[in-house]
């Protein structure tokens, strides 16, 4: 295993493998990318050049050095010399677990093999995969590219000194690696967006909201401080003196009431065509790309700041 990993093959460039190659490229790692079709470069290469100036100011960047960058579209020759190789490909177990036995044979016997799953349990992911004692999920958020979580999730055959090693590597490139003791489906903060989203769908079928006011329910509220502190020390701070322990006087009980519905509602036409509607009407006519880049310029500007405030906190 090598010392430090400096060559990374990003599996697969739509959305989420694009964010890891930029970020890679950021921090001055050897990117091989592979994708089926030759076309697809030409997309990479102008999502690149889009996200350059967020990704420029937030880590202090001064050019951007596409020599570090070579796209393939032979999985072999992408995997040849890769330290660690990030899998992009689709939520399926099928597709997943045939591209990861593929994986297996063409990586290097030490390489570290990770997938970018949201969910998916990694123990079937690689259940054909050689060597799964260097596999495990390291899955990130969008845009990968901007922020920092990466939730590495071990299989029950993954060796700890590559857990270790997939560790120090996510934090070279500015990530905050969340260590994940079990496998588990969702792992841990799509488990708790998911229960978000539930809740929110049974609210809008019910008709007691839109779309636009439960997101400004949470941007003009528990987003904002969510941003700083979690769920946990935020509640904590909301018991006052004694902590987390008044809070818990006086609002468990609260956990009796029939307050949310976790079971998720069956997404009828009627509900989709009101997400749908409701967040085209919040888009204001700005296109993906208009909003992603508002976006992009927000988080940057959000994470310079909070880095004043974190280190009275961790």
């Amino acid at each position: 295993m090598p010392t430090k990993i400096n060559k990374v093959a990003v599996i697969g460039t739509g959305v989420i493998g694009a964010g890891w190659i930029i970020r890679c490229l950021a921090h001055n790692k050897i990117v091989y990318a592979y994708d089926k079709d030759i076309k697809l470069k030409k997309n990479l290469i102008a999502e690149i050049k889009r996200t350059w100036p967020y990704v420029k100011k937030l880590f202090n960047k001064k050019k951007l050095n596409l020599k570090n960058f070579k796209y393939f579209t032979s999985i072999e020759e992408t995997l040849r010399d890769a330290d660690l190789i990030q899998e992009c490909a689709s939520e399926n177990y099928a597709l997943k677990t045939k591209l990861m036995s593929t994986i297996g044979k063409y990586a290097k016997p030490n390489a570290i093999i990770s997938s970018s799953s949201s969910g998916l349990l990694p123990t079937k992911i690689y259940s054909k995969c050689i060597n799964p004692q260097r596999t495990m999920i390291g899955h990130p958020f969008n845009p990968v590219y901007l922020l920092p979580a990466v939730e590495i999730v071990p299989g029950k055959k993954t060796l700890k000194k590559y857990l270790n090693k997939a560790k120090k590597f996510y934090k070279s490139i500015s990530m905050n690696p969340i260590m994940v003791k079990h496998e588990l489906p969702g792992y841990l903060s799509d488990r708790l967006q998911e229960a978000l989203w539930r809740e929110g769908l049974h609210i809008i079928k019910e008709g007691h909201a839109t779309t636009e006011d439960l997101d400004r329910a949470i941007e003009d509220g528990p987003g904002l401080r969510w941003s700083l502190m979690g769920t946990f020390l935020t509640f904590h701070l909301a018991g006052g003196k004694s902590g987390m322990k008044h809070m818990l006087e006086q609002f468990g009980p609260a956990l009796k009431l029939p307050w949310t519905k976790l079971k998720a509602p069956k997404l009828s036409n009627k509900l989709i065509n009101r997400l749908v509607e409701g967040t085209k009407k919040q888009s204001k006519g700005k296109s993906v790309v208009q909003i992603s880049n508002i976006r992009d310029d927000y988080l940057v500007e959000l994470q310079k700041l909070r880095k004043k405030y974190e280190k009275k906190l961790r």
